[in-house]
């Protein structure tokens, strides 16, 4: 009981210092080292306790995948290559209803293999598809929604950082669970698609096209005038992303080498498409500077996560949580449905990475406890921790694409509201998920 006490006590701090606004990482580390040295009764102990896990966290080869993952996505955007599968999947869209917001929708999808960050895609394509977007004549509103919703796709598309430290945490496989990401992704970007496309039908003036324009003819006038056949630099970046793809994840799904060595061959051949593209040096140097600044926070976040779980260990508090939650009776989709709520709302507040760390080491053993599976388990919680950060009042995609758009007339009511049917869809295909685990389940099983 008093172990219980301390440890509600110590989650009681975190809130207040997440409330305050103290940095995720710094909250967690100062609860989980006062929590362990309370327990123990010893700071020695405590401080002990966090230098052999810093240690075994940072020597430990599979964590090398995040940094070099980031670095491949860092590459690849500032190689322009990302842009030029932009205008590919365009011209690809150009008899499509809404064609440019479709655009943005597959070019997320496919960025999104590359990069596997939702913000990182959100940057991008703010950049990318919203001025497209302007001069098209769309509603800011709709485009800016697009973008922001179908950023989601960045963390549920393989590889994925989210999927990693999901793995990380768990000991889980990390190419099953890249391979439990396909159907879902491939199912949720289809979703994106096919509701921008009938959006455009019903409504094709806030796709800037007038309503006699409106069914098979909608988003293609002047398709000819205003899209010119690709360059040979476009058509170098478009095929350079492909092949990465196709070689990073096919090796990995089949075996000839680890998420890790596919994540350094990824790296390479992004370094090399960034010179065929003709970036120089300086280049080279912010893309390192950003790799540094992205990787180090979550680097740090693992190690106080790995921390908050012996801390947890600890004190017994997975199995008080267990057994309190098993002795209400409750029905596994009721526990689920609230585990689903807490990622939502958590979502609302603080990043991704950091809901994970800080829920999962409880979720995921209860979630065990009632059968549920664990490929399907994690795609279920990106799944809602991802709809929660397109959500008010703090969604963090939504800042960024605010962020990044150079549009000081643009809300961010603007944004959420144009946002707000992907994070139903998202929810929609978590509840399909649940119901229909083999979605998640399939290709693991296979491969």
């Amino acid at each position: 009981m008093a172990n219980t006490t301390l440890i509600l006590f110590g989650f009681g701090v975190l809130m207040l210092l997440l409330t305050l606004g103290v940095p995720v990482v710094v909250s967690l580390g100062l609860t989980s080292v006062l929590g362990v040295g309370l327990l123990t009764g010893s700071s020695d102990v405590a401080i002990s306790i966090l230098s052999s896990t810093a240690f075994e966290a940072l020597r430990d080869y599979v964590f090398a995948v995040i940094p070099l993952f980031i670095l491949m996505g860092e590459f690849v955007a500032r190689s322009g290559a990302a842009l030029d599968l932009y205008n590919s999947i365009n011209r690809l869209m150009r008899r499509v209803p809404g064609r440019l917001a479709v655009a943005t929708v597959l070019g997320n999808a496919v960025f999104g293999a590359i990069v596997g960050v939702s913000v990182a895609s959100a940057a991008a394509f703010s950049r990318i598809a919203y001025p497209a977007m302007c001069k098209a004549g769309y509603d800011k509103s709709v485009s800016l929604g697009c973008i922001a919703g179908s950023a989601s796709l960045g963390m549920l598309i393989p590889p994925s950082i989210l999927m990693i430290v999901w793995g990380v945490l768990t000991q889980q496989s990390i190419s099953k669970l890249f391979l439990a990401g396909v159907l879902p992704g491939i199912a949720l970007a289809l979703m994106f698609a096919l509701f921008c496309i009938v959006y455009a039908i019903i409504k094709p003036e806030a796709f800037g096209r007038k309503p006699e324009l409106a069914g098979a003819d909608a988003g293609t006038a002047s398709r000819d005038a205003d899209l010119p056949p690709l360059s040979k630099s476009e058509l170098i970046g478009t095929g350079g992303c492909l092949v990465m793809i196709a070689l990073v994840l096919g090796g990995i799904w089949s075996g000839m080498f680890t998420p890790t060595e596919g994540a350094g061959i990824g790296a390479l051949l992004a370094l090399v498409l960034a010179l065929i593209k003709g970036v120089r040096w300086e280049g080279f140097v912010e893309v390192i500077r950003e790799t540094g600044k992205a990787a180090a926070p979550i680097m740090c976040l693992l190690i106080f996560a790995q921390m908050y779980s012996r801390l947890l260990a600890l004190s017994g508090v997975g199995g008080t949580v267990q057994t309190f939650v098993t002795g209400l009776n409750m029905d596994p989709g009721m526990v689920l449905l609230a585990m689903v709520l807490v990622w939502f709302v958590l979502g609302m507040f603080i990043d991704s990475v950091s809901i994970i760390l800080l829920t999962v080491p409880i979720f995921v053993p209860l979630a065990n406890s009632f059968g549920i599976d664990p490929y399907a388990f994690a795609l279920i919680g990106i799944l809602s921790i991802e709809a929660g950060i397109i959500t008010p009042p703090f969604g963090l995609v939504v800042f960024t694409v605010k962020g990044c758009v150079n549009d000081p007339a643009v809300t961010l009511g603007q944004i959420f509201w144009g946002a707000s049917p992907y994070w139903m869809m998202l929810l929609v295909l978590a509840l399909i998920v649940y119901f229909v685990p083999p979605l998640a389940t399939l290709l693991p099983a296979i491969l």
